[in-house]
């Protein structure tokens, strides 16, 4: 059975300042290592984002448990977690989440297992954990494959827990005393930590598909509502180009076309980066129908400063949303980079399957896809140019196609 590796529900999202004083598997023992998390292992210079972050300290595997669903953004189930981590105090670097393999298999635990270990050793790391949630005979098969994969890369695994049922249990822990075969209980909703990050803003959602569920397309009254507004937007579109067939200035006529598009989008970011919305679904519409132009899905791109994440998220969360078919792609790539800027490996993740289903040769998000699943950080997640670099680059291109459409 071939499984598709999902390397990046993935990026943990803002992440607080968490310090482990114990070794996982051990609670009642205490350790000079740590483990700091930080946004994405945290950089000083790294532009501080909108979202709140909040310090916390848990003292045990627990309450270590307590706190990962806030760190991916949901409630993972059948899954594995995997954390590198790296110096001081253990600070976390890279998360990645893969579905457990049902039915489980040599093979395929043995892939995820390459792959997780191949994307801690690339980032130069030289230890990890992982966290599986599940039955004991789909979790066995990826926990020794994880071992012995760590051990052949000469990487630390520090302890491999397994959730179920309100219980954990350490693949690293034979100590009836500290590890009972029974599984030891613990409880989410009594964690300081856990209620710290919900209250900074980090809350949990229900599974990975409620993650979905928030880019997922309007049905009903807005669909028509939306479709309407398209075909009109598609309409002003087809007049702009009809002027460009007949000017003798074709570049600069193209470039009047995308002048149209550009400042639409421009002072859409601007009205949500002030906190608001937009007015109408044409309104929309004609953004959807504007970033089919590279020009002005690359002007976009270069405006999403990590300082206004918060109300780009808002944005293109509104725009996907409304989307209709042969206009997402663009949209939800954007969405996909500002999740991945942000931390929100899951986000992006979905933002990205969105794209693709919409435009399956859509070259930006099978780009952010193969970083994304490489296990990039969020810190890589710079903007490719600034908005002058891209007028620029596009000023000084001679093309002579009727639009740079991305197809």
């Amino acid at each position: 059975m071939v499984q598709t590796l999902t390397a990046g529900d993935d990026s943990p999202r803002p992440q607080p300042d968490s310090r482990f004083p114990w070794r996982l598997g051990h609670p009642d023992r205490s350790s000079d290592r740590g483990s700091d998390h930080g946004p994405d292992g945290g950089k000083d210079d790294e532009p501080a984002s909108e979202s709140a972050q909040v310090r916390v300290r848990p003292g045990s595997p627990a309450e270590l448990l307590a706190i990962v669903p806030h760190l991916l953004g949901f409630a993972p189930q059948s899954s594995l977690v995997v954390m590198g981590t790296a110096p001081p105090r253990g600070r976390i670097k890279v998360t990645l989440r893969y579905d457990l393999p049902d039915p489980p298999g040599a093979g395929v635990a043995a892939d995820i297992a390459a792959h997780a270990v191949g994307v801690v050793g690339s980032q130069r790391l030289k230890a990890m954990m992982a966290v599986a949630y599940g039955p004991e005979t789909l979790v066995d098969s990826v926990a020794y494959a994880l071992r012995d994969a760590a051990r052949q890369a000469g990487i630390k695994l520090r302890d491999v827990l397994r959730v179920e049922d309100g219980r954990y249990w350490s693949y690293a822990c034979g100590d009836e005393a500290c590890c009972p075969a029974a599984g030891t209980p613990f409880d989410p909703a009594a964690s300081p930590a856990a209620a710290a990050m919900a209250a900074a803003g980090m809350p949990v959602l229900a599974d990975r598909a409620a993650v979905a569920a928030q880019v997922a397309p309007l049905g009903w009254i807005a669909a028509e509502s939306m479709r309407q507004a398209t075909c009109r937007a598609e309409r002003h579109a087809a007049q702009l180009l009809g002027k460009v067939r007949k000017s003798s200035r074709l570049g600069a006529a193209r470039q009047m076309i995308a002048a149209a598009g550009l400042n639409a989008v421009g002072e859409l970011i601007a009205t949500y980066r002030g906190g608001g919305r937009y007015a109408t679904d044409y309104q929309l519409a004609w953004i959807t129908v504007a970033l089919r132009d590279l020009r002005v899905r690359d002007d976009a791109w270069a405006r999403m400063e990590p300082a206004h994440q918060d109300a780009h998220r808002r944005l293109w969360t509104d725009v996907i949303r409304r989307a209709q078919p042969g206009y997402v792609a663009a949209p939800a790539s954007l969405l996909a980079f500002v999740a991945w800027q942000a931390g929100d490996g899951a986000l992006a993740n979905v933002a990205l399957d969105r794209a693709l289903a919409d435009e399956p040769g859509y070259s930006m998000a099978q780009l952010l896809r193969q970083v994304i699943t490489a296990g990039a950080p969020p810190s890589l997640a710079r903007l490719p140019m600034t908005p002058d670099e891209v007028a620029a680059s596009y000023d000084d291109a001679e093309d002579d196609r009727d639009g740079d459409y991305d197809h």
